[in-house]
């Protein structure tokens, strides 16, 4: 009967609201579909497991939120660059990592007045299994190029935003992300091995939109768009992010570039960031 739990919360004003959601989208959180009403106006943020949990006795000394994640120091570190680059000089609460008694490792951040969050993580989360490595969500350091095809650029301009907004959000720096356009989906390919054998780059996001009422033979370009960057992936060993949307509507690729499902070109922004970060771990040996 229940599907989820919505915890809301006021921000006092426009720039507290802004800030709130820049936050928790530098953070990685998927943003679902919000409200836009005359009175007010929400920014929605999903994770897959929710709680409710009641206290008798004392309260823990953490904040009334507690957001678990899989990898807490890749989530202070994401924090912790976020407050760098939006505190305008103010110094902005962030605890250090502790660890508390109940096997787990916690942080407090404050990044609004008043709007207090623990981050979590168990120190075992496997019991005992071996650790899994990741990849981190900190963009700084690396060089990125985006391949963004101009047909349906009513979609496409609207997955360009997203990636460089989730890479600008996680430390990238604008003179590191090169942005080259292509007439369509079909040349995403082989603009994306061209850059890739240049080696100049630590990874690509690939970004397009084909609908399928649009072609006849839209399975066909698809197939072929797919196993174009996958081969130029595998056979270059430099990470790329699929961002072509494959729709039967407008409405459908409307919704996936930000409208109601989140935006796809932010995610694959992150998936590359993630990959780049993986890929020089396992370098090392596999060191966290």
């Amino acid at each position: 009967m229940i599907r989820g739990i919505s915890f809301l919360r006021p921000a006092a004003s426009d720039a507290a609201y802004a800030r709130l959601a820049s936050f928790f989208s530098a953070l990685g959180f998927a943003q679902g579909a919000g409200w836009n009403e005359p009175a007010s106006q929400g920014a929605s943020f999903l994770a897959p497991l929710g709680n409710l949990e009641f206290v008798r006795g004392q309260m823990p000394s953490t904040a009334d939120v507690l957001v678990e994640v899989t990898s807490l120091d890749a989530a202070h570190q994401a924090a912790s660059a976020w407050l760098k680059a939006n505190s305008d000089g103010v110094s902005v609460p962030l605890s250090d990592i502790i660890a508390t008694h109940w096997k787990s490792r916690v942080f407090t951040v404050e990044p609004e007045p008043g709007h207090r969050f623990t981050f979590w993580a168990w120190t075992d989360p496997l019991k005992g299994k071996p650790v899994a490595i990741e990849g981190d969500l900190s963009a700084e350091g690396m060089k990125f190029a985006i391949v963004v095809a101009r047909w349906n650029a009513v979609i496409t301009d609207r997955l360009l935003e997203g990636a460089l907004d989730a890479l600008l959000r996680s430390g990238a720096r604008r003179e590191s992300i090169e942005i080259v356009r292509v007439p369509g989906a079909w040349e995403v390919p082989d603009a994306a091995r061209s850059l890739a054998n240049a080696g100049k780059v630590d990874a690509i996001i690939t970004l397009g939109c084909l609908l399928r009422g649009e072609t006849a033979h839209y399975e066909a370009i698809y197939n072929e768009v797919a196993r174009g960057i996958g081969q130029s992936q595998q056979e270059t060993s430099i990470p790329h992010s699929f961002g072509v949307l494959t729709c039967e509507t407008l409405e459908q690729a409307l919704n996936r570039a930000g409208i109601k499902a989140g935006n796809k070109g932010f995610e694959a922004a992150l998936a590359a960031i993630e990959m780049v970060s993986l890929k020089r771990k396992l370098a090392k040996g596999g060191s966290a």
